[in-house]
């Protein structure tokens, strides 16, 4: 809802001003979301009239005027503007004005021509973008006034971001009414007399739905002048509501619509048939809007219609048929109130939306229905002329306001303070709000603008919004807190994820809702879990893998020009599971996935580039894992490169998978390099292991390298697995430095290179205790694996 300041201080005045009436509203429930002034700072800016108009005498295109600005004497002022004529009132920029964009006036000579100030056009004061001519004022403007207080220039809009339940403030009538209550400053509403009636002209009106339209006013007014123009203040209110100027009569509608939250609509009377039907739509009926839009109606339409056809789609928009026009003299002026469940959705099934169909879904007062019609009849015959016929109505059964009973003891145990009975009696009075007292108890009765009152809860928000929130005293918690005791065989979350922020990882937080296009990628999951109602049409399935947002995310970073990427995020991923608990049917698993892409290290001078790979997220997830080590294995996934993957075990158990991405993935998102990734089970990480006492030997360690030659296919882990079951008690580690194939090594072979650590806590080892260990090793790969010393 857009509304200027200055019409709302034609109703109500409070002190509050700018800011601190901004957030007095916001505090109050209704959110000012945008707040705009509706000039730019300029001074020295006067009406002035054109008195005479010449010539220059050195320049085409140029004028020489004679300028009354109100001073006493006229100016000369140079003026190039098309519209220039004796008589126009202009704004009129005098010598020292500041206009927008720094911009001072002096006088100077133009072409020879002195020139003292400057005519203005809309453009150059900054109220629109309509540079064509001079701004041309009505003629009744007075001369040498400042054009801000004028034009009101310094007037302030404040765009609403009303909730759906505040129908009621989708008026200037209705915040008003918000303004007082808050304020205690009177509103002054505009007094609303019945038109006198010059004309028996009438149409008969019935009501084929009352559920749906339980009320519907009407008025004929015959000898309009369609023609006659909009005064400049409505236009004024209208444009800075943000709604375009048409015609006086559509005018007056939509003026009514925005000071009172009723919404009208004019038929061309002599274009109707017979009586007015509020009913719903019949099989096959079609009706072409004002939007130039046909519809083909379905049977819970809600239509207005004459003996005839549909003139109308109830409550969102008239038929183009039946609207009025240039040459309309006679006008039907309708005022209804149409159920919100008989409009609501009805616009938007058709892809589009109307002022009055937004006011009438949320819940319009059926109580102000004759008082918006009265009012729009006295404009018109204020502005159009005419002669008024008399009000027809029909009317069923309105909605029931039943009364609320709101007990002191339920308003203390909610808000969490005390209020007295006269200051919640105040409260009420001043929103507005008719009660009675039994005993300590109100009883309530909300008015027909307040659809959002109907328990006792709403009651109280009523008075904590009236209160005041910052009035609510926020006291610190008291409470005896017990300490509980956290197993050293169990590593809290914040301890895993500050690891991979250490190792410079920056977590995300994605949707567990994503596109099916990632099940099918990164998961081959033929058969996601769909969401029956989802946000967006590329997020209509639930995840079962955390590598489909970091791709998103490491897409989004390359797009602005991020190129050392390392993420990671923990969340659930989501899976059908006849036994699933805690949702029957399904599996709900916590999953932490961690991700790098671009450089190995950041540019540097002291290390050459290269990208990330394989290894390096291998060694980033093996610091994760420690002290518990792990074993991998080679793994076929449809996420990872064929030959770059790997499942990941500990103690024999699979906790998830690690590799570089497919090619064929990183090409259909855009990635110039495969990133290198993990997906692990989160409860396996959680998992700790106690420390054990072990003797550190004082003795000196004794290192023997064992070079052998294999088969090229074996795989190294499976040679570290028997070397490890059949060391010899001395033998403490021994790991793989060097792996090569080429000059000197046959076809299909490939040579590995161990380093073995010997050492013994009580006595230092003998070369023949060394080398006799050696040996038992080496026995064992041939036998084993076929293995052969290398040269």
């Amino acid at each position: 809802m857009k509304f200027s300041e200055s019409w709302l201080r034609s109703f109500v005045d409070p002190a509050a001003k700018g800011g601190d009436l901004s957030r007095l509203l916001t505090m109050a429930g209704l959110e000012v979301e945008e707040e705009e002034s509706v000039a730019p700072a300029f001074d020295g800016v006067v009406v002035a009239e054109v008195l005479e108009v010449a010539r220059h005498p050195d320049a085409d295109r140029l004028n020489v005027c004679r300028v009354d600005t109100g001073d006493g004497s006229p100016r000369q002022i140079v003026c190039g503007a098309p519209n220039a004529a004796a008589g126009l009132k202009v704004p009129c920029a005098l010598p020292g004005a500041r206009l927008p964009g720094d911009f001072t006036i002096k006088i100077a000579k133009v072409r020879g021509v002195e020139s003292s100030g400057m005519l203005c056009s809309a453009r150059e004061l900054g109220i629109s973008d309509d540079a064509s001519g001079l701004l041309a004022l009505p003629a009744d403007a007075p001369v040498g006034q400042n054009i801000r207080a004028y034009l009101d220039l310094d007037d302030c809009l404040r765009t609403l971001k009303l909730t759906p339940n505040r129908a009621d403030c989708l008026s200037l009538t209705g915040i008003a009414r918000e303004v007082s209550a808050l304020t205690g400053a009177p509103a002054v509403y505009p007094a609303v007399a019945a038109s006198p009636v010059s004309t028996g002209a009438r149409r008969a009106i019935v009501l084929d739905a009352p559920q749906a339209c339980p009320l519907y006013c009407g008025r004929v007014i015959t000898d309009v002048d369609a023609k006659a123009p909009t005064p400049d203040w409505m236009k004024r209110r209208l444009e800075r509501s943000g709604i375009r100027s048409i015609s006086a009569l559509v005018d007056i509608t939509n003026y009514v619509m925005l000071e009172g939250g009723q919404p009208l609509h004019a038929f061309d009377n002599k274009k109707l048939d017979g009586a007015i039907h509020a009913r719903l739509a019949r099989a096959g009926e079609k009706i072409r809007l004002l939007n130039e839009q046909t519809l083909e109606l379905d049977g819970d339409v809600l239509l207005i219609a004459d003996d005839r056809r549909p003139v109308a789609v109830a409550g969102v928009m008239g038929g183009e048929d039946s609207g009025i026009g240039a040459e309309t003299t006679e006008m039907f002026l309708e005022s209804a109130f149409f159920a919100p469940r008989a409009v609501a959705g009805r616009a938007r099934r058709h892809g589009f939306a109307s002022d009055a169909s937004h006011r009438f879904e949320r819940g319009v007062d059926f109580g102000a229905c004759r008082q918006a019609l009265e009012r729009a009849s006295q404009l018109i015959l204020e502005i159009c002329g005419g002669k008024a016929g008399p009000l027809c109505e029909a009317q069923a059964a309105l909605p029931a306001r039943p009364p609320i009973r709101l007990r002191l003891p339920r308003v203390a145990k909610v808000l969490g303070i005390a209020l007295d009975g006269a200051r919640i009696a105040e409260i009420f009075v001043r929103l507005g709000l008719a009660f009675t007292r039994d005993g300590d108890d109100f009883i309530v009765t909300p008015p027909t603008y307040r659809f959002d009152i109907e328990i006792e809860e709403d009651l109280i928000e009523e008075i904590v919004r009236l209160h005041g929130y910052d009035e609510i005293p926020a006291p610190p918690p008291r409470a005896r807190l017990l300490m509980r005791p956290q197993r050293e065989e169990t590593r809290p979350l914040w301890r895993v994820r500050q690891i991979l922020a250490d190792r410079g990882f920056q977590e995300v937080i994605n949707f567990a809702f994503v596109e099916e296009a990632w099940e099918t990628d990164f998961h081959a999951n033929p058969a996601p879990i769909r969401l029956a109602n989802p946000i967006a049409s590329q997020m209509s399935v639930m995840r079962s893998t955390l590598i489909g947002g970091l791709i998103a995310n490491v897409a989004t970073n390359l797009k602005r020009q991020q190129n050392h990427i390392r993420l990671f995020e923990t969340g659930r991923c989501f899976f059908r599971d006849p036994a699933g608990q805690p949702v029957k049917g399904f599996r709900q698993p916590w999953k932490l996935a961690a991700l790098a892409y671009g450089g190995a290290l950041p540019e540097q001078w002291g290390a050459p580039a290269r990208a990330v790979d394989f290894y390096d997220i291998k060694g980033e997830l093996e610091l994760l894992l420690a002290p518990f080590a792990a074993r991998f294995e080679k793994t076929a996934h449809p996420a990872l490169h064929p030959g770059r993957g790997a499942r990941v075990l500990i103690d024999g158990n699979e906790i998830g998978f690690l590799g570089e991405l497919h090619p064929r993935w990183a090409q259909k998102y855009n990635l110039p390099l495969a990133p290198a990734l993990f997906e692990l089970d989160l409860e396996a990480l959680k998992k700790a292991r106690l420390p054990r006492y072990a003797e550190v030997s004082r003795l000196p360690a004794a290192f023997r390298d064992l070079a052998i030659v294999v088969d090229r296919k074996l795989e190294l882990q499976a040679i570290l697995d028997g070397l490890a079951s059949h060391r010899p008690g001395i033998v403490q580690d021994i790991r793989l430095f060097d792996i090569y194939t080429g000059k000197g090594i046959d076809q299909g072979k490939k040579s590995l290179a161990f380093r073995i650590v010997m050492q013994d806590t009580q006595r230092t080892l003998q070369d023949i205790e060394v080398d006799a260990a050696v040996q038992q090793l080496v026995e064992y790969l041939r036998q084993a694996f076929a293995a052969q010393l290398r040269a």
